[in-house]
């Protein structure tokens, strides 16, 4: 099958065909091209989506993100992000695969195209002109032939008619023989032309229109072939992201399954437990009897009271005054006051008329929560006023100690990073020293002085909140001691003493309501948790270290060393920064890890391998 054989005569039809091919493969690449743009604004939607719902920074949203439910929803916003590249990615694949190469080469096929038919035309005129001179040719060897009988015609009349002159007859005869001339010649050149013409029509239909055929239906048939290919890649391009689409899918549902229930109940108990007791049984009060109220023998603050005396080992216990009981009176058992200004001996309070528990409920609801010393006072006007105060004496006991520590890690965290930046100046003072050409050491010396000051304000900064932190801890369960000992490598005294009156009990209700012997009973149990380690073996030595640089352990818990001295290492650094050393028998501490070379003993128990 050949365009040149079977469609010889149809120039014009195939050249309209030709067109209509590169009218469809522009409308092809116009469709890919509005393919990508709609992917382009489909992946913009999905990340302005995924960005709307993400969590704000310093926010209470970034809080709830805690529970597993909230991190499957984020992990669900992440992988939507990741899912928008890819069709970023089928956007820009099309563009750079398709689009492009597409349009470069329609431009080459229309030049072909272009090409192919001004070839195809001018062998058209060529043929037509050939034409053109049969034609011409032709009529004048008819009208030479005509000239030539009516001349032939004319000399037989003259030679017929006696009335003639010879003279007359012989140009007669003479003018025919001209036109037979004539006509002879032009027929001769119309042969010759015909001959001519035919061979040009010959070549024209089986030698050139054929070839120039045969060239465009070759750019035809490469024309489908391209568009086979670019639909091929079209589907291919969308194909490869699929894998990728597949696991930001699974990574949305591993998320779902990492939705734990029971761990988000958990977050809830850590997020809002007070530490309070719930309160015990309320005695019945009996009326048909005048009798003093007491406070019932199981409930809330006896219990914990008698517990605290077990502690102190005969000191004085305090039972805690539960709203519905009316302050003004205190309880017989133990004497002591209810509020902190009140004298154990003093007068009694008088007797007051007994009324209904309704009464002191509707009372308790409506009544606002009395302020007992200055510090609570000043809490109160901080809270109306709507600053949180320092030492977050607002919050539940549970609540204050986890600020309370999450700040100390803070502090401790900043104290590392300023002495971490305090050792750098130390060592670029050094090599200063070494090599002055580099700088002046005396440069350093300011910056140094403003760090060293920045380590001692934090420090006095941590003191503080570990003194806060060690009385919330004094009144709340045994716990995890891990916090402490990290927080406390970095003090440089005992924790200062703290106000009679800051030492009242939390309520509910953010209020006090300790008396000033709970004061002595944190000191009583602090003294016997020190005594306990005083007890306890020395640890064994699981390696030995080597000082690199001088370090003045000026801190408590802290120890001296001197350059090249030689230690042995008794527990590895856990991540706080220090490493725990032994100069002998009676000598131990803590000192920075930056400042010793340790090498393990692999044989020791406990000690790490490091390759």
């Amino acid at each position: 099958m050949s365009w040149g054989i079977e469609l010889w005569d149809q120039f014009d039809n195939l050249e309209k065909h030709t067109q209509w091919g590169i009218d469809i493969l522009e409308k092809y690449i116009k469709f890919v091209k509005e393919r990508t743009e709609i992917e382009l604004s489909y992946a913009k939607q999905l990340r302005n989506l995924s960005k709307k719902y993400q969590p704000k920074k310093n926010s209470k949203e970034e809080e709830e993100y805690r529970y597993t439910a909230c991190k499957a929803f984020l992990s669900t916003l992440n992988e939507m992000n990741d899912y928008a590249g890819q069709h970023e990615v089928i956007s820009e694949n099309m563009t750079s695969q398709i689009i492009v190469e597409l349009a470069r080469y329609v431009q080459e096929l229309k030049q072909e195209r272009k090409s192919h038919f001004h070839d195809g035309r001018k062998a058209q005129q060529h043929i037509e002109t050939c034409w053109k001179q049969l034609e011409s040719s032709k009529r004048r060897f008819e009208r030479d032939c005509k000239e030539a009988d009516r001349a032939q015609q004319y000399f037989e009349k003259m030679d017929a008619d006696i009335n003639v002159t010879k003279a007359d007859v012989e140009k007669a005869r003479q003018q025919a023989q001209t036109r037979h001339q004539m006509a002879e010649d032009s027929k001769a050149d119309y042969s010759s032309i015909l001959q001519k013409f035919n061979h040009e029509q010959h070549a024209y239909y089986h030698t050139h229109i054929p070839s120039i055929f045969q060239k465009i239906q070759e750019m035809e048939e490469r024309r489908i072939v391209r568009i086979g290919e670019s639909v091929k890649t079209y589907a291919e391009l969308d194909r490869q992201v699929i894998p990728i689409i597949g696991k930001c899918l699974d990574g949305i549902v591993k998320a779902a399954e990492s939705i734990d229930p029971k761990n988000d109940s958990q977050l809830v108990v850590e997020a809002y437990k007070s530490g309070f007791e719930p309160p015990g049984d309320i005695e019945f009060e009996d009326y048909t009897q005048p009798m003093k109220r007491t406070v019932s023998d199981n409930s809330l603050s006896n219990s914990r009271g008698e517990g605290k005396s077990e502690l102190k080992f005969g000191g004085k216990s305090k039972g805690k005054l539960w709203p519905f009981i009316k302050k003004n009176k205190p309880p017989p058992p133990p004497p002591a006051s209810a509020s902190p200004s009140a004298v154990p001996n003093g007068p009694q309070s008088p007797k007051q008329q007994k009324e209904p528990l309704s009464h002191r409920f509707n009372e308790f609801m409506t009544s606002k929560p009395k302020i007992h010393c200055f510090r609570s006072l000043k809490r109160g006007l901080s809270l109306k006023l709507g600053a949180t105060p320092e030492d977050f004496s607002n919050l539940p006991p549970e609540q204050r100690r986890k600020k309370l520590q999450q700040k100390v890690d803070e502090l401790n965290k900043e104290i590392q990073k300023e002495m971490d930046q305090r050792d750098a100046i130390t060592k670029m003072k050094d090599v200063y020293l070494k090599n002055p050409q580099m700088g002046d050491p005396a440069s350093l010396d300011h910056k140094l002085a403003e760090v060293s000051q920045n380590i001692e304000k934090l420090r006095l900064e941590t003191q503080k909140f570990e003194a806060w932190l060690a009385e919330v801890e004094g009144r709340l369960p045994a716990r995890s001691d891990q916090a402490r000992r990290q927080s406390g490598m970095y003090e440089a005294q005992n924790a200062p003493s703290v106000n009679n009156c800051a030492q009242d009990r939390e309520s509910p209700d953010g209020s006090y309501t300790e008396e000033q012997s709970q004061e002595s009973e944190v000191k009583v149990l602090a003294t016997d948790f020190d005594d306990e380690f005083d007890d306890e073996e020395p640890l064994p030595a699981i390696g030995t270290c080597k000082a690199l640089y001088t370090f003045e352990g000026q801190n408590e818990g802290t120890i001296s060393v001197v350059e090249g001295e030689t230690l042995y290492v008794i527990e590895e650094d856990k991540g706080d920064g220090w490493t725990r050393i032994r100069r002998n028998e009676d000598e131990e501490g803590y000192v920075p890890t930056s400042y010793v070379e340790v090498y393990l003993d692999k044989n020791a128990k406990g000690a790490k391998t490091y390759i």
